[in-house]
């Protein structure tokens, strides 16, 4: 089966001879991989749909580039630091934790499908290259854990998370997606997500149009998706959204047009000069002394 499944023949690291650096084992009823410890030139391997609990034997694949593992029985995504692992996808198993995962050149992880109810052991001074990270379809129930300042896109669908917390030290994510969750309020967003372009908030449970407010932190905040959240019910949704945020360019599916920008900007305008008018509270001419 192995034999069937070699392809991709190359010079060895030392140019001295030849060896096969791909395998294809997809959709082969494994169980035991323990014969793939002596093929130590494997750079792309590809062991989904199997029924393997155990990944212990790529340990020695030190020239691995790219695994796939999805569709296992894996209960963990742990592996030794594996120096030239760039792409790697766990998803669709029975993986509990995000612990064992340190690869210095790990750029995209996908980790779907799974069993996580809370990130941890993500070391930013291990991932210095992930930018990448996919973990829709699990149980989390906090953002908490992902520490990862190089991160760009953040994939958090479909778990059960409240609110967002702990991703202040993304200032590099461009793109968020939080799709179906049970998110009630927007803190938690703050400027030191600089670079946040995209976020995807469909069918979660944001009731009040003030929560959108709590978006004006995000500088370069481009194009919001809200769909199915109780909030899109209210009159003039749109207009507000583009209110609290006027750089926003898309809204849900569309893009706002040149008449929607101009009236926002009217209404913005409008509401500063009506704060400006607002009395001052009087405030005490002499200061409290200090009691005896």
């Amino acid at each position: 089966m192995v034999k069937e499944g070699l392809s991709m023949l190359c010079k060895t690291g030392n140019g001295l001879a030849h060896a096969y650096v791909k395998l294809d084992l997809k959709d082969k009823d494994l169980t035991d991989i323990s014969l793939l410890c002596s093929y130590i030139h494997l750079r792309y391997v590809d062991i989904s749909e199997n029924h393997l609990t155990d990944l212990a034997p790529l340990n020695n694949l030190t020239h691995l580039l790219w695994l796939k593992a999805d569709g296992n029985q894996l209960r963990s995504a742990q592996l030794n630091e594996l120096p030239y692992l760039q792409i790697a996808s766990f998803a669709y198993n029975q993986i509990t934790d995000t612990e064992g995962i340190s690869h210095p050149r790990l750029a995209s992880l996908d980790l779907k499908g799974n069993r996580i109810q809370v990130v941890t052991g993500l070391d930013p001074e291990k991932l210095k290259s992930l930018h990448t990270l996919e973990l829709r379809g699990n149980q989390l129930y906090t953002t908490m854990g992902i520490n990862l300042p190089k991160l760009k896109k953040l994939f958090l669908a479909q778990n059960m998370l409240k609110k967002v917390e702990g991703l202040e030290s993304l200032s590099d994510l461009t793109t968020l997606h939080l799709r179906d969750n049970h998110i009630e309020t927007l803190s938690g967003f703050t400027k030191e997500m600089q670079s946040l372009q995209y976020l995807n908030l469909r069918g979660n449970s944001i009731t009040s149009l003030r929560e959108l407010a709590k978006l004006r932190e995000l500088p370069k905040l481009r194009a919001l998706v809200l769909l199915e959240n109780p909030c899109t019910d209210e009159t003039d949704y749109r207009q507000e959204a583009l209110v609290q945020m006027p750089h926003l360019e898309r809204l849900d599916k569309e893009f706002y047009e040149e008449e929607e920008r101009a009236e926002a900007d009217e209404i913005r305008q409008r509401m500063k000069e009506e704060q400006e008018q607002e009395p001052q509270p009087e405030h005490d001419l002499e200061p409290d002394q200090p009691s005896t």
